[in-house]
């Protein structure tokens, strides 16, 4: 069994984050940059299954700057076997499509039964790259499972939709996206952390998976037309109880269109 995972580093959760008020795109200089969350949880979900089954190869997968690799061996010292890092100066700036495109030759070149990922990223939180993956590769997709079991010939799992869940099941090879309540991340020790070091990490360029990619290859891009920073906060109405607070507040809330 082989298991790709789905990996993005982005800026950090807890920082404040901006946007480039001239290009429209998130100012990753503006914070550090870190693993995304979820995606250490779809991991996780790879290493359980690999923590019963020793024999699983489990292949963390990006597309990113060269500096993404502080990410990827960060998830070879949580227990992915090797890192693929595809890098290219013309891939600044794609969009969700163009990254899809990418990774879904990366996927077909490295061969996988199943890729994982989360079920969006939390600094664009688009949630489709999955999808759009598994359409791609033909494959089944089991989208945003709050729940997974993988066995060596299929992938089953539960997601919430309104009034209720669904139980799904397909076989592999598949694509499956995972919320945060499929599992919590394990942590690193000093071991695993040195062990990573020595793990392969290869960086391929759209050469080496043979073809064009990134903004300037797509037939049909968006064009920021104009941006404007966010006001700074205001600070609210300050009421004093003097025995007419309730009714000061009745009526904020009606001048307001809250009650």
């Amino acid at each position: 069994m082989k298991i790709i995972v789905l990996i993005k580093q982005v800026p950090d959760t807890w920082s404040t984050r901006r946007l480039n008020l001239e290009t429209g795109m998130l100012d990753r200089a503006a914070s550090d940059a870190v693993p995304d969350e979820i995606n250490e949880r779809s991991l996780e979900n790879a290493l359980q299954y690999k923590d019963a089954e020793p024999g699983t190869e489990i292949v963390v997968l990006s597309m990113g700057t060269e500096d993404t690799t502080k990410t990827l061996r960060k998830m070879l010292s949580l227990g992915a076997d090797s890192a693929v890092l595809v890098a290219d100066p013309a891939l600044a700036g794609s969009d969700m499509v163009q990254t899809t495109t990418v990774l879904a030759a990366a996927v077909s070149k490295i061969g996988a039964d199943l890729v994982l990922a989360g079920n969006e990223a939390t600094d664009g939180a688009g949630g489709v790259v999955p999808a759009m993956l598994a359409e791609i590769l033909g494959h089944p997709l089991l989208p945003s499972l709050e729940s997974i079991s993988i066995t060596g010939s299929s992938v089953t799992g539960s997601v919430q939709v309104d009034g209720g869940s669904l139980k799904l099941s397909a076989p592999l090879p598949a694509v499956a996206s995972v919320t945060e309540k499929s599992a919590e991340a394990r942590l690193p020790n000093f071991k695993s952390i040195m062990q990573a070091k020595k793990k392969p990490l290869d960086t391929w360029s759209l050469q080496d998976l043979g073809i064009e990619a990134g903004p300037e290859s797509a037939t049909v891009r968006c064009v920021m037309v104009s941006a404007t920073e966010r006001p700074p906060k205001k600070a609210g109405p300050k009421i004093t109880d003097d025995g007419t607070a309730a009714a000061e507040l009745a009526d904020f809330l009606v001048q307001n269109r809250l009650l």
